[in-house]
């Protein structure tokens, strides 16, 4: 690939895209609350949201210092991620306070983006996200779910028109905001029922001696907090 290649192609991730109707913003918000709200879709729709929540335990992990061990993705969509270092302090809590809170955040970066008129940009940045955590993935069907996710931003960036990428750019960006509500309301779900012992927010109280209702408090209030707020930016209000 000559320079002026290189060069079109970077004036095309960085440079900015013309806003979609506000038609096209609104279906897409439609198509991600029938990815959210029906169990039989959340069931499978719900491993994209467990990448963003152990990636933002993995990433959290790094920029505090730990040593990231390594990544799992399960068929049941749990995860786990392993870091090293020590057992306490403030790299451990901002690690495990990063799990329930990195999708809606990730969501609430991308409709910032999407506001600004770079669609192309989130679409290579997320390629760039999802080929670094695919790194770190230590089992087959984690490998397998990173590789898909990856490949279908790869491609609709690539292969694909204005519209299109605007529409899978948007329907990414409301799913995230909307999915990273649910599984908070889940967790304290289980919790009331005397499950998930070993909870984020479990981890969390031990490391802090802050109640877990606390944690599952701020976990609410972000994601809520990132729903609103992006919906605002997509919908241009």
């Amino acid at each position: 690939m000559n320079s002026t290649a290189i060069g079109d192609l970077w004036d095309r991730v960085i440079g900015s895209q013309p806003d979609p109707p506000v038609w096209l913003v609104a279906t897409t918000a439609v198509v991600a609350l029938a990815a959210v709200l029906p169990h039989a879709a959340w069931r499978l729709s719900r491993n994209a949201v467990t990448i963003a929540h152990e990636g933002g335990h993995g990433l959290v992990a790094l920029l505090s210092g730990r040593r990231l061990d390594g990544i799992r993705l399960h068929s049941d969509t749990s995860g786990l991620t392993v870091s090293r270092g020590k057992p306490t302090g403030i790299g451990m809590i901002l690690t495990a306070a990063a799990g329930y809170t990195a999708p809606s955040l990730i969501g609430l970066g991308g409709a910032w983006l999407l506001a600004a008129g770079h669609i192309t940009a989130l679409l290579w940045g997320a390629v760039v996200l999802l080929t670094a955590m695919l790194v770190m993935i230590r089992n087959a069907y984690g490998v397998l779910t990173v590789l898909v996710a990856g490949a279908a931003f790869f491609l609709v960036s690539w292969l694909t028109g204005p519209a299109v990428q605007a529409a899978f750019a948007y329907g990414v960006v409301w799913f995230l905001l909307l999915g990273g509500v649910r599984p908070v309301f889940e967790l304290q779900g289980k919790r009331r029922r005397g499950g998930a012992p070993d909870s984020d927010a479990d981890q969390l109280a031990r490391l802090t001696n802050v109640p877990p209702v606390l944690w599952l408090l701020l976990f609410h209030v972000v994601s809520l907090s990132s729903l609103i707020g992006g919906g605002r930016w997509l919908l241009g209000m």
